[in-house]
């Protein structure tokens, strides 16, 4: 599953496509950023002087066995987003360098909480401690420093409604200190740098909150495996410890959920869940393994709030403080 974000860069005053700067921090050295470039070019100019055509040789990046505002400046050449984000993927990829190294940074969609404070790059001090609003999860995560929490876990939430409900009820504070994070659905980039820095920060657990479908099963392994199309630069975004909390198929049975309130598997449901089924990353983990073949077999999904159907509040005054107290994840 892709990105679906607005990238943008640098470009000289005058220039009229609508551009920001970004930061200059990144993973790999400027020199080395270079020195890639100019090897591309480097082997074009050969290939010309052979009178050979050139070849531009770019890695298979859409495979999962390597996982253990640039759009608006020319909407008629490039016709949608999805085509950029596929030509910056395959320019990073065949160069083998970050996409921020290229200084090019997507938007930012995701929204963090609770017990966390940083310095942004341009001396910002930001503090999430949470409360109503949440805090929108810095567009050059690469770029912040001075990080404090004293938060025990991080939960990811796959949804802002959800997000915001878990908001509402303070439960950052309730039970424990805790970091919460949404990518409101799909996480973009740097939601998934933020949740990878944090992770080497504080290396305290991190637990997932999704839908008991495919679909919040796709969202859960981008986090904790990446996805096919960034499958080149897994290791910079996920984080492989992270837990299933919930909501487990397993789940609607031990609760009781009617039945009535679930939701009947569609045509692309069965493919989806056919297709993380036989991702390598499933075999090795059974507890996972047979979370799938439960949804499989009753060919049923649930969203989050189906638990309301026990009580309003079940979500934040029972069913996670039980499923944190007595190990309730897999």
């Amino acid at each position: 599953m892709e990105d679906r974000s607005v990238y943008s860069t640098h470009v000289p005053a005058g220039n009229k496509a609508s551009l920001r700067e970004t930061g200059h921090e990144s993973h790999v050295p400027s020199a080395e950023v270079l020195e890639a470039i100019e090897n591309v070019i480097l082997d074009v100019f050969k290939s010309l002087a052979q009178n050979r055509a050139p070849v531009l040789t770019v890695a298979r990046r859409s495979d999962w066995r390597n996982i253990e505002d640039i759009y608006y400046s020319d909407i008629l050449l490039f016709g949608s987003q999805s085509v950029v984000d596929n030509i910056i993927n395959d320019i990073s990829c065949m160069l083998r360098i970050p996409r921020r190294s290229l200084h090019v940074l997507s938007t930012t969609k995701g929204f963090v909480a609770g017990n966390l404070s940083y310095t942004e790059e341009d001396g910002t001090k930001v503090n999430c401690t949470c409360s109503a609003t949440a805090v929108t999860v810095p567009s050059n995560v690469q770029g912040i420093k001075n990080l404090i929490s004293h938060a025990k876990f991080m939960l990811i939430v796959e949804k802002d409604a959800t997000f915001q409900r878990l908001l509402d009820d303070d439960f950052c504070n309730k039970l424990s200190p805790c970091i919460m994070i949404t990518g409101r659905g799909i996480p973009d980039l740097n939601t998934r740098l933020l949740v990878r820095k944090l992770w080497d920060s504080f290396q305290i657990p991190i637990f997932t909150l999704m839908d008991a479908d495919p679909h919040g099963v796709e969202i859960m392994c981008i986090y904790k495996y990446g996805s096919v199309s960034m499958s080149f630069e897994a290791h910079h975004l996920t984080v492989p410890s992270i837990k299933w909390l919930g909501l487990l198929p397993s789940d609607l049975q031990r609760l009781n959920i009617r039945r009535d309130a679930l939701i009947p598997f569609t045509k692309r449901d069965q493919n989806k869940l056919a297709s993380i089924q036989k991702r390598p990353y499933i075999a090795c983990q059974p507890t996972w393994k047979k979370e799938l073949e439960i949804m499989e077999a009753s060919k049923l999904k649930a969203e989050i709030q189906v638990l309301t159907s026990l009580s309003s509040d079940y979500l934040s005054r029972v069913y996670l403080p039980n499923k944190l107290q007595f190990g309730g994840w897999v």
